[in-house]
């Protein structure tokens, strides 16, 4: 599954890194349709994301019937994203 989504930021006191991506409401659908195919436990489903020039590899974090894309210190400080700001994330999930 290939999704390319606009949306904002958000801090969540979860686990680091703190900033994450949540993904909007019909891609968080498309992924729950194929999320018991590609889950490794947890509802957690591994991910290869881009956000501007950097990629990266991560779990989606189920959360309130959607999910939220981490995104990694690295890739803030890359691509300048902090919280509030609005990205476009290229998420990659493969069925296993």
């Amino acid at each position: 599954m290939d999704l390319l989504f606009t949306t904002t930021t958000i801090e969540w006191r979860g686990p680091a890194p703190f900033v994450f991506a949540p993904v909007p409401d019909e891609e968080a659908d498309a992924i729950g349709a194929i999320s018991r195919r590609v889950t490794y436990g947890w509802g957690c489903i591994p991910a290869t994301v881009r956000i501007g020039d950097t990629g990266f590899t991560t779990s989606l974090f189920p959360r309130e019937g959607g999910y939220l894309v981490p995104v990694k210190a690295v890739v803030q400080r890359a691509e300048e994203v902090g919280v509030g700001d609005e990205i476009e994330v290229r998420l990659l999930i493969g069925e296993a």
